[in-house]
């Protein structure tokens, strides 16, 4: 799965029951490349691996390592990363076994009639009452995710046993803000952040969480629940304790009367009902060539590959840090933008406030870096009409480090994360069409870059969801390795516009929805 879990439905789950996951959630995870074309690699020396040019002619395009490094940033798959878009093994097919069994639509059934629940809605006093069991040295917790000392906890957990690479090169750093603003939404259950202790000694071994959001597919709104981060301690996967952690967050979800899920994973289990690939821009080339993380191209040089992916050092458009004063507006055009898109997330104000400026930091820019507060996790931007003061755009990033663990020379790998964005353009007649909102997410995206480099991020990632595809490669971002399935549980409906067209429907617009 991506790097997150979700379960957040019935007995499911957006990882495969399987103890070999040690990650799931997030923040997407990282992917790791066979180790079989790592040595094909190293034996063709001289040759750089060629990946689709991006517009611009970016020589990162002939650059595969820099793809397999920010894949690591992002993506972790089922099952140790193992199994790619369409593959199968032993425990994907574990995993199919497992989901043949819950309310999913299975691989190889048509597209539904009608869109709807596949399992009716069960009253409270049907669902079990009782912890599933666990192995007699374990017990159950709940979290508490606010308390400094329980943070850390999970905090060292996924640092160390979430996100690692077959070649132990990167692990995510998941700050205590990181982890409080993702899993404490308004509305979030505490009990849904569920751990496993050794008995003996109260040692959190496993983590599994979930958070309740608001979906529209095609129309139709419900609650679900998304499940993230499922993190299992590297000596305890033998014990078996993935599939009893998914099942346990269901039952919690279903005790709220909630019985439909939105995950995701990059396996390939049933059914996906979209696909999405992730892209990169790189900006801190300089580093990422120290580390080795990347290479330079033949027929190129150093200088021109920074050349090539020098940003502005200034925005373009009149942009400033979100406040209080804007979550009315930011509320409403995110609302109407998100109108273009077959699944997307419905926010409340409270929602709004908590996504987009809870996260923000405290103090001042520049307390903690350029261009960052104190704690920043979130960096959210308006456009104002200088003469209405009416607000016509916003975007919004987040920033999740890894740790490099093969480098003297550097501790950490800065990633920043597309999140969500709108404009006033959208809603103009035929702006679609003639080129106009391409031109302004261009200069609005491209914004987002100029503040993400001044944050010091050594990379900036999107997926082709939303607006994105049409955007990507002239602002020279790279198509990496990486593949995300989205998946909903209890929920029929027909195939969503990813990476692809479908039935009509360009490519991205069919899904609206950025998982943590």
């Amino acid at each position: 799965m991506e790097s997150k879990a979700s379960p957040n439905g019935p007995d499911t789950t957006r990882e495969s029951p399987s103890d070999s996951e040690s990650g799931v959630g997030r923040p997407l995870g990282a992917e790791r490349e066979d180790p079989k074309e790592q040595r094909k690699k190293k034996k063709k020396k001289g040759k750089a691996t060629k990946t689709p040019a991006v517009s611009g002619g970016s020589d990162l395009s002939n650059d595969g390592n820099i793809h397999e490094v920010l894949e690591k940033l992002k993506t972790i798959g089922l099952d140790e990363g193992k199994a790619g878009v369409g593959a199968d093994s032993e425990k994907n097919a574990e995993a199919h076994k497992f989901w043949g069994t819950q309310p999913v639509p299975q691989l190889g059934e048509g597209p539904p009639v009608a869109d709807g629940y596949i399992e009716p809605w069960k009253p409270r006093e049907e669902v079990r009452q009782e912890p599933y069991p666990l192995p007699q040295e374990f017990e159950w917790a709940t979290v508490d995710i606010k308390d400094p000392t329980q943070n850390t906890e999970v905090h060292d957990l996924l640092s160390r046993y979430y996100v690692e690479d077959q070649s132990a090169s990167l692990r995510f750093q998941y700050s205590s803000e990181f982890l409080q603003w993702a899993l404490t939404p308004p509305g979030y259950f505490k009990e849904w952040h569920i751990g496993v202790r050794v008995s003996s000694n109260k040692k959190l071994v496993a983590f599994i969480s979930g958070v309740p959001m608001k979906l529209r597919v095609r129309g139709k709104e419900f609650v679900a629940g998304e499940v993230n981060y499922i993190c299992i301690h590297k000596k305890l996967r033998s014990k078996r304790l993935a599939p009893v952690l998914i099942k346990e967050v269901t039952r919690q979800v279903h005790l709220q009367g909630i019985f439909q899920a939105i995950y995701t994973a990059e396996a390939v289990i049933p059914t996906p009902i979209s696909v999405c690939q992730y892209y990169h821009r790189s900006l801190n080339v300089p580093k990422l060539l120290d580390i080795g993380f990347t290479q330079v191209p033949r027929n190129s040089t150093t200088a021109r590959m920074i050349r090539t992916n020098m940003v502005a050092d200034t925005p373009t458009l009149n942009i400033r840090p979100m406040e209080e004063k804007d979550v009315a507006s930011v509320g409403d055009l995110f609302a109407r933008y998100m109108r273009r898109f077959d699944m997307v997330p419905v926010m409340a104000l409270d929602d709004v406030r908590h996504q987009f400026l809870s996260g923000q930091g405290t103090g001042n820019i520049g307390d903690e870096g350029p261009e960052r507060k104190a704690g920043q996790v979130i960096w959210t931007y308006v456009v104002e009409d200088p003469a209405t003061h009416v607000l016509t755009d916003f975007f919004s990033f987040y920033s999740l480090p890894s740790t490099i663990l093969r480098s003297t020379k550097y501790q950490t790998v800065e990633a920043g994360y597309l999140y969500y964005y709108a404009t006033e353009v959208a809603f103009d007649p035929g702006a679609d069409e003639d080129g106009r909102l391409k031109a302004r997410l261009m200069t609005l995206i491209g914004d987002a870059l100029v503040i993400a480099n001044r944050a010091k991020m050594d990379v900036f990632n999107a997926q082709t969801l939303m607006d994105n595809v049409p955007i990507l490669k002239d602002l020279k971002f790279g198509p990496g390795s990486g593949f995300l399935n989205f998946y909903l549980y209890n929920w029929r409906t027909a195939k969503l516009a990813g990476m692809a067209d479908e039935a009509g429907v360009k490519a991205g617009k069919g899904v609206g929805v950025v998982m943590l």
